[in-house]
């Protein structure tokens, strides 16, 4: 008798299986569609963004092979017709060197302009925007007040910051051009007593120590490192 039942049972799931089927079978044809359209449509971008990064690195690489050696301002206009139609990524790249070669023949003013657009832009990286920001800075030393340059690092003079190192030296040399020697002594020896300084602003920094003692004639302003 149980075999019965459960045949009768089967039966009936069958059944309602099969009612399901008819009603809804179609909505897992449209997925399945979907699923499969939607794959070979990431594929097809995937390839497309792959082959349009190759190529603009392969532009890129063509504009900086074809200038002459010093002409920066050749360059610069190569670089920013390049960035007019690259891909994202290569025209924060192109902004950054055309900045950095306007920076070279002496257009303070571009470069700078150039660097702080770089740094206020929201369509870049946040790392791209703070090296912007730093890169700006070392240009407005010498054309910008002591608090005017601590104001533009403030964010970075700190413990913690990856760019604590470049940030206390272009205080320090902010402070040097101020003759501000306490600045410069109190900047020097947070570069020099901080292990992670890179070989070459530490070395920098003990120049810019005995400087400061120098002007002093206290040693403690160079304490440590």
């Amino acid at each position: 008798m149980s075999d019965i039942f459960d045949e009768v049972g089967e039966d009936l799931r069958r059944d309602r299986l099969t009612g399901l089927w008819k009603r809804y079978g179609w909505i897992l044809y449209v997925a399945a569609g979907l699923i499969v359209a939607g794959t070979a449509a990431w594929r097809g971008y995937d390839y497309w963004a792959t082959s349009r990064a190759n190529s603009a690195g392969d532009a890129y690489s063509q504009v900086l092979a074809s200038a002459k050696a010093g002409d920066h301002k050749a360059l610069a206009e190569s670089l920013a017709v390049y960035g007019s139609g690259a891909p994202e990524q290569y025209q924060v790249l192109a902004r950054f060197r055309a900045a950095s070669e306007h920076a070279a023949m002496g257009e303070t003013d571009n470069a700078l302009a150039a660097f702080e657009d770089l740094s206020k832009a929201s369509g870049v990286d946040q790392p791209f925007r703070d090296l912007a920001a730093v890169r700006a800075a070392l240009i407005a030393v010498d054309r910008e007040s002591l608090d005017q340059i601590k104001a533009r690092v403030s964010s970075y003079n700190n413990d913690i910051s990856p760019w604590r190192h470049a940030a206390r030296e272009i205080v320090a040399l902010a402070a040097v051009r101020a003759e501000d020697w306490k600045i410069v002594g109190e900047e020097a020896r947070k570069l020099t007593d901080d292990p992670t300084t890179p070989s070459d602003a530490r070395n920098r920094a003990r120049i810019l120590r005995d400087l400061a003692i120098s002007q002093t004639g206290n040693a403690d302003t160079g304490a440590a490192g």
